[in-house]
């Protein structure tokens, strides 16, 4: 039996980051996708990976579904709950995040824009400006009736005192997180700019997600029209591998500080 199988992975995975590292070296405005994966290193599960929040738990799913969440005063408690325990709120950032806030450093790094609602892009020391939530913030409660909007800590506080499903201080609508759910749309100009930037950028790295969620994974074939480099940077393969200029698989709190330098 051959022994060779596991220097030679090794052996092409240094040479797809050496490519890589180059071709950040040699770009002077990148744009970053973030998904899921950058965050697993952080404790922070995925949703649809092997040990994903929705694949351990299907049921989990329809917490995540606006049209559930506004009709079932179950679903909003069993989503209070889950708030309550989210590892969310001991994660702390990974080295794949503070590799990028070091690539903004740098003066190359011109936009991330995020499918992550954990706020850890923030925690890592990115530029604010820099940073778009794609998919909104679990930080912040907002309300479905009228423009209240408050820390997320603040109806936790009221759940840990013992109530269900909190409604809002000022007009007693529903609360939720201010994150964007199933069958919600996303905020038009927080899009339009994801789409800008991948437009106008030299080099778009995308990592951690598996380009599988639209329109926001449009990013990597605006950017791929614009004539800019592509690197993708995944635990496993992605639905646009075969756009990439570059493809590093592997630990991103790993192989992204030797990208990134």
């Amino acid at each position: 039996m051959s022994h060779d199988f596991y220097p030679k992975q090794s052996d092409e995975l240094d040479a797809a980051i050496a490519e890589a590292a180059a071709l950040i070296d040699g770009a002077e405005r990148v744009a970053v996708l973030t998904g899921a994966g950058i965050s697993t290193d952080s404790r922070i599960p995925d949703y649809r990976g092997p040990q994903g929040v929705w694949t351990k738990n299907p049921k989990a799913e329809k917490q995540a579904t606006i049209s559930n969440y506004l009709a079932d005063p179950e679903v909003r408690i069993k989503a209070w709950r889950t708030r309550l325990d989210s590892p969310v709120w001991g994660a702390e950032p990974n080295r794949g995040h503070l590799a990028l806030l070091r690539l903004e450093q740098r003066r190359k790094l011109d936009l991330i824009v995020t499918q992550n609602v954990d706020g850890l892009h923030h925690d890592a020391g990115s530029d604010p400006e820099r940073v778009v939530e794609i998919h909104g913030s679990v930080r912040d409660v907002i309300c479905m009736s009228c423009d209240y909007r408050a820390p997320m800590r603040v109806a936790l506080d009221r759940v840990r005192l013992g109530e269900d499903d909190p409604s809002c201080p000022q007009c007693q609508g529903i609360l939720k997180s201010a994150t964007i759910s199933f069958g919600q749309n996303l905020v038009e100009e927080d899009l339009e700019r994801a789409f800008l930037g991948a437009a106008e950028c030299d080099l778009l790295l995308a990592v951690g997600s598996t380009l599988a969620v639209f329109p926001i994974a449009r990013v990597v074939p605006i950017a791929k029209a614009a004539e800019a480099k592509i690197i993708i940077v995944n635990g496993s393969e992605t639905e646009m591998d075969q756009m990439a200029d570059v493809v590093v698989t592997g630990s991103i709190s790993d192989v992204l500080p030797r990208m990134l330098g």
